[in-house]
Parts: C-alpha cells; sequence; structure tokens
C-alpha cells in the first residue's frame, strides 16, 4: 500500500528565501507519524522547495536563464521523529552502530587478551568491536555501550582468563555471568537472538 497524500492549497504560505519565483510547497507528516496519543512530533515541516527560475543564471557568467525546480528533504527531522516514535514503542532510540558485542577490559595489559576475543567472534561471524586505547577504563566501555545501544559486552579480566573465561554482561540489565572460551560463541548468539526476538516483538 503506497498510502494516501492529502495536498492543500495554501495562499498564506511562505518561505524566507527571496529567490522563489513561483509555486512554493512543503510536506508534513501526517497519519503513520503519529504517536500513541495521536500527536505528531512538533517538529515543523520535513521537506519544502519551490520554483526558483533565476537561481542558475545568478551563478552563470553567461547569465543564462535556467527553469528550476526543486525540493530538500530535513534528514535530522525525519530521524527525530523516528526517534520519538522508538523510545514510543518502548526502545531506547535508533542504533547508529551494528555492533552486536563490545569486548572489554577494566584491568590494565590485557589488551592482546581482548584482541584475541575479538578474532574470535569475528571469525564466528559476530560484530565485535573495541575501544583501541591499551588501557580504557572500563566506565568509559560500559557507556559507550549503553549509548550506541550495543546489547552485549565481553568482560575480560585476570581472573577470568585463569579460570579460562570471560564475563558475558547484558547491556540493558547489567547483568554479568561467567561463561568459559568453549561456551562464548554459542552462549552470545543465543542472547543476540532472544535479542532480536524481543525487539521485533
Amino acid at each position: 500500500m503506497l498510502g494516501v497524500i492529502q495536498v492543500s492549497f495554501d495562499l498564506s504560505l511562505a518561505r524566507g528565501l527571496d529567490y522563489y519565483t513561483g509555486v512554493i510547497y512543503e510536506a508534513i507528516l501526517t497519519g503513520d507519524a503519529t504517536m500513541k496519543d495521536g500527536e505528531v512530533p512538533a517538529v515543523g515541516s520535513v521537506a519544502g522547495g519551490g520554483r526558483y527560475d533565476g537561481l542558475v543564471g545568478m551563478f552563470d557568467p553567461k547569465g543564462q536563464h535556467v527553469p528550476c525546480v526543486g525540493v530538500s528533504i530535513g534528514i535530522e527531522r525525519v530521524f527525530s521523529i523516528l526517534e520519538s516514535r522508538a523510545k514510543e514503542a518502548g526502545g531506547k532510540g535508533i542504533r547508529t552502530v551494528e555492533t552486536q558485542v563490545m569486548v572489554a577490559s577494566g584491568q590494565k595489559n590485557l589488551l592482546e587478551q581482548r584482541m584475541k576475543v575479538c578474532t574470535l567472534l569475528w571469525n564466528a561471524g559476530i560484530k565485535t568491536e573495541m575501544l583501541y586505547k591499551r588501557n580504557p577504563k572500563l566506565l568509559n566501555q560500559f557507556q559507550y555501550s549503553e549509548r550506541e545501544g550495543v546489547p552485549l559486552l565481553v568482560i575480560v579480566g585476570e581472573e577470568e582468563t585463569v579460570k579460562g573465561g570471560v564475563k558475558i554482561r547484558d547491556t540493558h540489565t547489567r547483568e554479568e555471568d561467567f561463561v568459559e572460551m568453549a561456551a562464548l560463541v554459542p552462549e552470545l548468539n543465543k542472547r543476540l537472538a532472544e535479542c532480536q526476538h524481543s525487539e521485533r516483538v
């Protein structure tokens, strides 16, 4: 279904730029853009444009007359509406990264161990990243994951390394569980599948 586009003719419509020479138009979102309470996010128009026959000639040394019609889209306003709808639906907003797992550490001199875990997860097809500092602060890694919506963290620590495993931290609940390295990939795949299911629901 393509839906219905409602068009209204308004003689009071005005745009602030003086190079328009004919009809002008603006677009606002209605219908599916509304929130649960029936309100439309107050962002104003999401697109606008019109006819500006003299604009191109202003930049042409020969002053040629080039008829033009154009439109611009307010990407930031569109994303603002999408983010509001996502939050209204119970989410935390729009994810800006595809990262599924953040490999973190709160102790010094564990860069090599973090890189080994990243390599293991990359080879398993899990979208993984880490902060490329030698000794990043654990709080910064937690905050990054929460801010970017990375669902899971794998925490590498000296004690866990001695035991032959790591901790898995759920970004949303902040719960941590110890997992042996041999079971890490299956456990992550299981949790990631659960995350995707909960997002669809």
